[in-house]
Formats: C-alpha cells, sequence, structure tokens
C-alpha cells in the first residue's frame, strides 16, 4: 500500500488564460501538489504524483508541455525522490511536494518539511562551508538542476529546483526565481556514487542561506516577516529605487562566469549593466541618499533580537554582502584572555580570535577566502578602536578578476570590551567610498552590541542552568515497595525555577518526600530553596517529625528575612539614607510545601504521615477508582511567627496512588477556566485507575498541556509514589 496523501490539489492554466498572481516569477502553466505522511513511502509517492502531472498536462497540451521530454521527466523524478528522502530522514515530519511548470517548459520541484532546522550530527559543531560527510543527495540535485536553493519560513523548510526544458536555458528566470526562493548554488560537480540522503540544513546552520530579494540584496536568513509571512525581512533601505524597472540580478551564490569560465565576484548589476568603479560609486551615493538610514535602523532591530553571536556573525555578512561589499569576515574574540589579550604585532599573537563567519557574494569562493584570511588576521595596534584600518587583499583567492581591490577592518567594541573584528572587502577599487565606510563603521558598532548582548545572555543562560541544577536532586531515593515518578517543567529555561521537590532516605527505615513551592521565580526564589532543601533534610536526619520539620523551617524563614532587614537598614543609615520604617524592609519570600514521612511497615502496606503547608492538598487514588484528599489546608511557610503545624497520617495499600502536585497543574488557565476547577484534577486522577505511576505521571502532565491552547506559564511539578 503506497504512503497515504493527506492533501492533494492541481492547478492548471490553460493557454490564453490570465497572468500569474504577483509574486510568481515565471509564467506557470500547471500546478501539482501532494501533502504526504514523513514515512518510507513517501519518495515513491511523491513519484508517482510528479509522473502523473507530467502525463495530464502533457495530454492537456498546456504551454511547456512540449518540453516535457523523457530525459526531463526522469530528470524530475530522481530530483524529487532525492528531496523527499531527505526530509523524510532528516526532519521525519509530513512533506509537502509541488511541482509547477513554466511555459518556457521548466519544471520547478519544491519539498517542503517542518523541521527547519536540526543540530549537526555528533554534536560537533560543523562550518557552514564544509560539505558534511553523509550523503551526496544534494550533490546530485545540483547536477541535473540549473538552479537550487533552500528557502527558510516560520516552522518549515523548503528545497527547490529548477530543471531546464530541453534544447536551452533561461538566465532571466533562472535568477529570478532565485530572487524570490532562494539562495542559487551553481557548478557543483556531478555526484559520485554513494548514499543519496544529505541533510539540506546540514551545511548551513545555524543561520541557512539568504534569499535575495528583487534588487539582488540577501536578506538575513531565518528572519521573518512580523505578519508570518514566508519572505525574509530586508531592509527597505536597501532596495533600490529602480529595482521594479531593472533585470534581475546574480543572487549570493550566483557567479558571474569569466571569459575563462571561472568565476569572479562580481558587484551586483543594476539594470545599466555598468560594472566599473565609476559608476558603482554613482550607484552608492544614490543608495546612501535615498535608503541608508533605513537600512541601519531595520538592521538594528534585526541584530538586537539576536541572542546567539554565531547567527549574529552570519546576519552581519549578509547584511553587508553584497550591498555594501564583495565579501567581508567576522572574528570573534575569547574574552578570558583579557583586554587586548587576543591582538599584538607578533604574527603568532592572534590566540583567541577565530574566524566565525565568511561571506561572499560568490558562494564557490568561500572556501578560499576563508584558507586566505585564516592565514592573515587582522592585528589591531589598538583593540579598541573601532574605526576603519586597512586590511591585505586576499590576492589570488578571490579569482583572476578580483587579484586587487580594497579591505577594510573594523575592531568590534562594546562596553569598554574588544569583542572581535569585521573586515570587508571589494574588488577592482583602490579604496572604499567615505560614505560607505562610514555605514559600515555605524553598522560595525551596532553588530558590537549585538555581540555583546548575546554574550551576556549566554552567561547568564549558563549561570541559571548550574544555579537550577544545584537546587534539585543528582537522585531521588528508591524506596521499597514503593513505585515513584516525577514530572518538573520550569517555564523558564533560562532561568531558576520557583517549584522544588526531593525523596531522600531519612534513616531508621525512614523515607521523606517533599514538593514545594516559592512565592515568585529567579535568584530570590533559588536563595530560599537553596535555604529550605538542606534544612529539610538536616532536620529530617536528625529524627524530627513531619510537624516538628515545618514548624522549624518556618521560624527559619522567618529569622532569615529579618537578618536580610537588618543588615539594609544598617547599609543604608550607614550612607546617609533615613531609617527604614517597619514593614519597608526586604520582605520574607512565601512558601508553600508539601512535606511527608513514608515508612514500610510489610505486607505491601506503607504508613505515610505528611502535611500540606498553604499547598494543594495531596490525592489518593484507591485500585476502585475513588480519590479523595488526605491533608489539611495549614497556613504558608515564612508568614506567621510561631505559627504550629499538624500532620495526618494514613496507609498506602497495594495499589494505591499518591498524586502531590504545585499550582502550575491545578492554576493552569485556559481562558478564565482552571484545571482544578470543579475538582478536574481528582477526576483527571480517576481515570488514571489502573495505571502504574510512570503512566500516571505522564497522563497528567499530558491533560495539563492539552488544557489550554498556549503552552503553560508557570513552573509545573509533580510526584507520583504508588504503593506495589
Amino acid at each position: 500500500m503506497g504512503a497515504i496523501p493527506t492533501q492533494r490539489e492541481t492547478v492548471s492554466c490553460a493557454i490564453g488564460a490570465p497572468a500569474p498572481a504577483a509574486g510568481v516569477t515565471a509564467p506557470e502553466c500547471a500546478r501539482a501538489h501532494v501533502v504526504l505522511l514523513g514515512s518510507s513511502l513517501a519518495p515513491g509517492a511523491a513519484r508517482a504524483m510528479v509522473r502523473a502531472a507530467l502525463a495530464d498536462w502533457a495530454e492537456l497540451g498546456l504551454p511547456g508541455s512540449r518540453q516535457l521530454t523523457g530525459h526531463l521527466a526522469a530528470d524530475a523524478l530522481v530530483v524529487v525522490s532525492e528531496l523527499v528522502t531527505n526530509a523524510v530522514v532528516h526532519a521525519g515530519t509530513d512533506v509537502e511536494v509541488t511541482c509547477r511548470l513554466e511555459e518556457s517548459g521548466t519544471l520547478v520541484v519544491e519539498v517542503t518539511d517542518h523541521r527547519p532546522s536540526r543540530a549537526p550530527r555528533g554534536g560537533e559543531p560543523v562550518t557552514p562551508h564544509e560539505i558534511p560527510e553523509y550523503g551526496r543527495g544534494l550533490r546530485l540535485v545540483a547536477s541535473l538542476s540549473e538552479a537550487w536553493g533552500i528557502t527558510y519560513r516560520p516552522g518549515a523548510k523548503t528545497v527547490w529546483a529548477r530543471l531546464p526544458a530541453a534544447g536551452g536555458e533561461d538566465d532571466e528566470r533562472i535568477e529570478a526565481h532565485a530572487g524570490e526562493r532562494g539562495s542559487v548554488r551553481h557548478g557543483l560537480p556531478p555526484a559520485p556514487p554513494g548514499p543519496a540522503a544529505e541533510a539540506p540544513d546540514a551545511p548551513a546552520a545555524p543561520a541557512g542561506t539568504a534569499r535575495p530579494d528583487a534588487a539582488g540584496t540577501p536578506a538575513p536568513a531565518g528572519t521573518m516577516r512580523p505578519d508570518g509571512a514566508g519572505t525574509p525581512v530586508v531592509p527597505s533601505g536597501t532596495a533600490h529605487p529602480d529595482a521594479a524597472h531593472t533585470p534581475a540580478v546574480p543572487a549570493h551564490g550566483a557567479c558571474a562566469d569569466g571569459p575563462d569560465g571561472g568565476d569572479g565576484p562580481q558587484w551586483p548589476d543594476w539594470g545599466d549593466g555598468a560594472q566599473e568603479p565609476g559608476r558603482r560609486g554613482v550607484r552608492d551615493r544614490d543608495w546612501l541618499g535615498r535608503g541608508a538610514l533605513s537600512f541601519l535602523a531595520e538592521a538594528s532591530d534585526l541584530l538586537a533580537g539576536q541572542l546567539d553571536e554565531e547567527l549574529v556573525a552570519s546576519l552581519t555578512g549578509q547584511l553587508v554582502v553584497p550591498r555594501l561589499a564583495d565579501w567581508c569576515a567576522v572574528w570573534l574574540e575569547d574574552e578570558s584572555l583579557g583586554r587586548g589579550g587576543a591582538w599584538g604585532d607578533d604574527p603568532g599573537a592572534s590566540l583567541g580570535a577565530r574566524l566565525a563567519r565568511v561571506w561572499h557574494a560568490c558562494e564557490s569562493r568561500v572556501d578560499e577566502l576563508r584558507t586566505a584570511l585564516e592565514k592573515d588576521p587582522p592585528r589591531a595596534r589598538d583593540p579598541w578602536r573601532s574605526g576603519p584600518v586597512s586590511h591585505p587583499w586576499p590576492g589570488d583567492a578571490l579569482g583572476p578578476h578580483a587579484e586587487h581591490g580594497a579591505a577594510l577592518a573594523y575592531r568590534l567594541v562594546a562596553g569598554g570590551r574588544p569583542l572581535g573584528t569585521l573586515v570587508i572587502g571589494r574588488a577592482g577599487v583602490p579604496a572604499f567610498p567615505e560614505e560607505i565606510s562610514g555605514l559600515v563603521e555605524d553598522l560595525s558598532r551596532r553588530v558590537a552590541l549585538a555581540v555583546g548582548a548575546a554574550r551576556q545572555y549566554a552567561r547568564q543562560a549558563t549561570i541559571s542552568a548550574v544555579l537550577q541544577r544545584g537546587l534539585l536532586p543528582g537522585a531521588v531515593a528508591e524506596i521499597p515497595g514503593v513505585r515513584s515518578a516525577l514530572v518538573y517543567e520550569p517555564c523558564d529555561k533560562g532561568g531558576p525555577s520557583g517549584d522544588f521537590y526531593d525523596l531522600f532516605p531519612a534513616g531508621d527505615g525512614r523515607w521523606c518526600f517533599t514538593v514545594g513551592d516559592v512565592q515568585g521565580k529567579g535568584p530570590e526564589a533559588a536563595v530560599v530553596i537553596g535555604l529550605a532543601r538542606p534544612w529539610l533534610r538536616l532536620l529530617a536526619r536528625e529524627g524530627y517529625g513531619v510537624p516538628d520539620v515545618l514548624d522549624r523551617l518556618n521560624q527559619l524563614l522567618l529569622d532569615d528575612a529579618t537578618e536580610a532587614a537588618d543588615a539594609a537598614a544598617r547599609a543604608l543609615v550607614a550612607v546617609g539614607g533615613r531609617p527604614v520604617a517597619p514593614g519597608d524592609g526586604p520582605q520574607t519570600r512565601f512558601l508553600s510545601l508539601l512535606y511527608g514521612e513514608l515508612v514500610p511497615v510489610g505486607d505491601g502496606v506503607v504508613r505515610c504521615t505528611l502535611a500540606s503547608a498553604g499547598h494543594p492538598l495531596p490525592l489518593l487514588l484507591s485500585p476502585d477508582g475513588t480519590v479523595g484528599a488526605v491533608a489539611q489546608p495549614q497556613t504558608l511557610l515564612g508568614v506567621v511567627e510561631d505559627a504550629t503545624y499538624t500532620s495526618e497520617t494514613f496507609e498506602l495499600r497495594s495499589g494505591d496512588t499518591l498524586l502531590c502536585v504545585t499550582d502550575g497543574v491545578t492554576e493552569r488557565r485556559s481562558g478564565s477556566r482552571q484545571f482544578d476547577d470543579g475538582d478536574g484534577l481528582a477526576a483527571a486522577l480517576a481515570g488514571c485507575a489502573g495505571l502504574d505511576a510512570g503512566l500516571v505521571a505522564e497522563r497528567i502532565r499530558r491533560l495539563v498541556h492539552e488544557f489550554g491552547p498556549r503552552p503553560p506559564e508557570d513552573d509545573l511539578a509533580l510526584m507520583v509514589l504508588q504503593a506495589e
């Protein structure tokens, strides 16, 4: 049985039909589209769809169908098979396949998956210029097509290929389609024998490829418009004012062939065919007068939203090339070496500086350019000066048509810290125009700020992750005769959670468990958890009973708040401030806590003693499906001086299940409703009768997530204890 398509549509345009809608770069005569389940049957189903579509179009005699030769049809089947196999193997999602016929007879195959990025294999970083060792599928596609590329949209990635009609090729339409669909790659050698599956996104991590606009300016890859459309955002200032009246230009990765057949870097053709420096300068001044300020403003917005320094470097290259330069490179430094420690006059003094990104208007020149730049990194005499300084031209690395040119290096400095260097270059000119140089200097300051912000975020995320791990037990105890299961999902992945749990041996045949929730989140909540959890363990192991542990923990929290308030008052008076009025100083963080003690007594019976201090009450599920609360509500910890707590004791018998949760479960919202409205949690637990502890925990977690249309907005923790 073949793959089951979830959707299929065919649209045909007969001779004389109205022109296609705006946004279609070439007259389209027919389109076939199918959505396939991501299984091993998908490639065969995709081939069948393309084969049937080509036969239908030929039978209808649509424009362009006369060029549908058997050779072209065979190529289309190979290409669609390779691209669908790639999507199934490396994305694992449903696959959308589109085949379009243009009036010229050119076929366009597009395959879309819904996993726009993935980590490189083996967890090792893969630089964008490297060819993966696994698979040759895209090289085979490149050898059969006249242009191919990748387009990133929110939640999706499309790989497309254009197959030329028999009898010639239309370069203008090739480049027009490249400007609409993604980056173009030419000149890849034929695929040697080998595996046919290659991840299309692997060599482009993390930012992917650029998608040129109508004027040939590449947009930052992976960046989408706020309205959710699939077109990458291009700063409005980068569009040439006459772009609508000029022919399409080479996109990033498309190289003009020189007289000797070599690939020479070319400045984008603005429509008059002028490539000489004089005409280029005229175009520079025209663009600077019309769109430079808008370019900087929108580039600032784009860079400011990035929290990964590698992505900032990638976006910088795509902003600069080809609008401001033929090529650019971004070095990033290791700040741990100290100020200026990565730079000096000594050729070997570039320790700590790494070439993070190289971008060139001709993609085939990237490898050679990277090699040349790595041999001669920038060395700034003044590491804290951000203005441009000359940089050696990389020479033969750019081909016979770019043996000479101008290159400038800009130090990336933010907050008094040198972070790296931006280098740009133009072929065939003795020097950069001052206007361009000044504009890139302004852009480099914004890049430096974005890199600094990304590093600060990375440091904070690392600290938070380390702190979060320290607040939770490394392992939970195994209790004889009791199965346990835990679910812990902090809402803020980048900061400490306010929820915590523990399950530990207390000695003398006793095991203790706790589930707690501190008021608020972040470092303040982490301080309270760091105080409460060790004290719980210490008091339990000293032999204190459940009520005594809560009494002492309550007093400890109040004493800690009093000491903090006294310290703040003394510090304020020491600097000449007025004394703090009662109630105005630092306040204690309230703590809701469920704390209990388990003692196996034999014959499958476990005695449980517990108390709830301002916490959602624990629920007990019997084998017959009945559910009931097994504790009484009491006051939060850290609120009332000299509060006295009480506990309840009951027996867990074979098949009984005890559920302990935080308010992230009970107060999960869907509009004005909460998950526990009308005893919703008890009803959900009753439906878990007969399940083991792990399945009970997973089912409650799933029901909580499915309760609302959006992800939970609070931390979520739950513990399941089940007597065997």
